[in-house]
């Protein structure tokens, strides 16, 4: 999935007052913290993510993996703390987040 510029902005607009849902810690992506995340994306379709690793490399790679196992999009990154948001069209259209077409 691809996001214009329109749709990025409308989504930091939204996940700006989230609170970090999940941790990644030091030891990295653990089977509970894979199955976690997905649940929880499906659940809220935008989270934030805070990876707790030791240099930048590292939460780069982590956050990369997070979105292609789990086909997510990377809205926004900003220190340890990234924005993430995947769709869920297994959610009542009246409870989907919906977001600008263009």
């Amino acid at each position: 999935m691809i996001l214009t510029e329109s749709q990025k902005k409308y989504l930091r607009g939204r996940g700006h007052q989230l609170k970090p849902i999940i941790t990644v810690g030091n030891a990295g992506l653990s089977e509970s913290v894979l199955a976690e995340f997905e649940s929880t994306l499906a659940h809220h379709e935008l989270i934030k993510v805070k990876v707790r690793a030791g240099d930048r490399e590292v939460r780069d790679e982590i956050i990369v993996q997070l979105c292609d196992k789990h086909a997510a999009v990377l809205v926004q990154r900003i220190g340890n703390i990234a924005l993430m948001y995947r769709p869920n069209p297994d959610k009542k259209p009246e409870a989907r987040l919906r977001i600008p077409s263009s």
